[in-house]
């Protein structure tokens, strides 16, 4: 098995580098070999491992885990770009989490990074009219993570969702590329319609802790919407948002404020 990673090293340097960092943790603390060697060191590519800790922490008296595990690796066979998705937002998730010190941490421990990935096989269901089955993993990961994603919903990819308690995305909502919110965001709507009723959220934007974004309104590229904000109307690009309800506090900070991270707001 070890001359097979080795191998593996050469042809993905980032399967390569979480297979090297899961014998260093095993032979650091043997006690966590069991979990280790399910979830990573059993596997030769990325995929087959989410497929396994996807089907792993979704399964129930409801849906076996073998069930479980055959619907997300045909997810994985059928369309590649749910991996790119997935190596994106590990990346993600390692360059903007202070707490995240190894490419497999997300993998094993962060239930943001694992909500999203099992949304990604959801939203695919969702897209092969498989409603019934998304509703399901909608369901589950909800549950267990405490994320609440319509499968429906559009997100793309280096998505990092930090803490990742009591998220809410709605179905009609879209999510851009290299976006990062924080725990309690909410992307809802503002009422009962049954159209397109969601934010619309561009690509590097950052979404403080417990903000809500509520109607089908735009937020722009690159834009800050501050902690504890609650969003009512469009937000321009490069902006900085903040209040009750969110009002132009300023410019975003930065040219890329879901990378930096930096919610500290300046006074003028």
């Amino acid at each position: 098995m070890l001359d097979t990673h080795k191998a593996v090293r050469q042809i993905d340097p980032v399967w390569g580098r979480i297979t090297q960092e899961a014998e260093d943790a095993v032979a650091k603390q043997p006690l966590m070999g069991g979990l280790i060697h399910a979830c990573i060191l059993h596997h030769k590519t990325l995929d087959k491992a989410l497929s396994y800790r996807i089907a792993a922490k979704l399964c129930s008296n409801e849906m076996s885990m073998v069930i479980l595990r055959e619907i997300v690796d045909g997810a994985y066979e059928a369309d590649s770009t749910l991996v790119d998705a997935a190596r994106a937002d590990l990346m993600a998730v390692y360059d903007r989490d202070p707490a995240c010190h190894r490419l497999l941490q997300p993998i094993l421990y962060f239930k943001g990074y694992q909500a999203v990935q099992a949304y990604r096989v959801a939203h695919w269901l969702w897209k092969q009219g498989d409603y019934d089955l998304a509703y399901f993993f909608q369901m589950r990961i909800s549950e267990i993570f405490g994320v609440d994603i319509h499968p429906a919903a559009k997100i793309g990819k280096g998505i990092m969702i930090d803490h990742a308690h009591s998220i809410v995305i709605g179905e009609t909502a879209v999510v851009g590329d290299n976006v990062s919110m924080l725990h309690s965001v909410t992307l809802g709507g503002t009422g009962k319609e049954e159209e397109d009723r969601h934010p619309k959220i561009a690509d590097g934007v950052l979404i403080g802790a417990g903000a809500k974004v509520l109607g089908n309104i735009k937020v722009g590229h690159c834009s800050r919407i501050a902690a504890g904000s609650v969003v009512l109307q469009e937000v321009p690009p490069c902006t900085t948002v903040a209040g009750v309800p969110a009002k132009i506090v300023g410019e975003a900070g930065c040219a890329q404020p879901a990378v930096s991270m930096n919610q500290v707001l300046l006074e003028k």
